[in-house]
């Protein structure tokens, strides 16, 4: 095992995002030691909720919230790896985390690399898998670099609890003079009105394709969501057809989903879509293509038109809720 992994617990909320707990169960299965890098949030409510999931030391930044996190964040995780003595680090395949690692690699002169699904230990070091061809191979790489820097894709791995909770010790520290000066300061943002849970967090998640037939009909798709008390996903195809907003992407170039059920309503399941969506628990899929492949993969497939079927499905479920 390598020696310590930093991760960075990017903040969500008042609290952490989950994907910290991914990162955090990765780095406990390869590192003898996990550190983590907070901001933005109260450090000893972060470190509560991270020493269920093996950290054992918490670093907190302070507030950064009115800034751009990358430049600052950044200067003082080169710090932090020096100070431990890391071997590794681990960030989100997120803005943040990609921003971050990009500046990390800068100043520390080490390699990256990104959109990972898995990190194994091999022979004392750290093994990284990558999936190719719109994942249907697994790649392995081996960095022998002495510090390597790792963007882990989200939902790529399930959060698990350590066996027993740690008790991470809680220090403070600050950002440099010159990083504070070159931040770059956030003078308005925008939160893209939604309803119901986020996409990625969703334990039911309805989408919906070309098989919908025009951009009005997907009001079906969140009619549905609505009453299963899920999140309202896309194919790349509607999206790029502007029917719906980027954010509702599910695929490799999207948001990778793991719900308890996916329900793919005219997709036919390009395998870049179902990079982001076969992990799911349990899958239903209604496409009037008999050989679509999703309905390869699906646990349930339904072949119909989903223009003549999800108003009559809506209805049944409105009437068997009561809804």
């Amino acid at each position: 095992m390598i020696t310590n992994c930093v991760i960075l617990a990017e903040p969500q909320g008042s609290g952490i995002a989950p994907v910290a707990f991914e990162l955090a169960t990765l780095a406990r299965g390869v590192s003898e030691q996990v550190t983590a890098v907070v901001f933005d949030v109260d450090a000893q409510a972060a470190a509560e909720a991270l020493a269920v999931y093996g950290v054992t030391s918490v670093v907190s930044l302070g507030a950064t919230s009115s800034h751009l996190p990358g430049v600052p964040v950044a200067d003082a995780m080169r710090e932090v790896v020096d100070s431990v003595g890391a071997n590794a680090v681990f960030v989100a395949q997120s803005y943040t985390g990609r921003d971050v690692l990009a500046r990390l690699s800068v100043l520390l002169d080490a390699p990256v690399l990104t959109n990972a699904v898995n990190v194994r230990e091999d022979d004392g070091g750290l093994v990284v898998e990558n999936l190719v061809f719109g994942g249907e191979k697994v790649v392995s790489s081996k960095i022998s670099a002495p510090i390597q820097l790792i963007a882990i894709r989200p939902k790529s791995v399930a959060a698990e609890a350590a066996a027993s909770a740690t008790q991470p010790s809680v220090t403070e520290q600050n950002i440099s003079a010159d990083a504070q000066a070159n931040r770059a300061v956030i003078v308005s943002s925008h939160v893209e009105e939604r309803q119901g849970p986020k996409l990625d967090e969703a334990e039911v998640v309805v989408s919906g394709g070309r098989g919908l037939g025009n951009a009005d009909n997907y009001h079906y798709i969140e009619e549905l969501a609505n009453l299963l008390h899920g999140a309202t996903g896309a194919s790349r195809a509607i999206v790029d057809a502007g029917w719906v907003p980027y954010a509702y992407q599910v695929g490799q170039t999207g948001k990778t989903v793991k719900p308890n059920l996916y329900l793919a309503v005219g997709i036919s399941g390009a395998t870049q879509h179902m990079v982001g969506m076969k992990g799911a628990k349990n899958i239903i899929a209604i496409n009037k293509d008999k050989d679509a492949p999703i309905l390869q993969i699906a646990d349930l497939g339904v072949v119909a038109d989903a223009q003549k079927l999800l108003p009559r499905l809506i209805e049944a479920i409105r009437q068997k809720t009561g809804a």
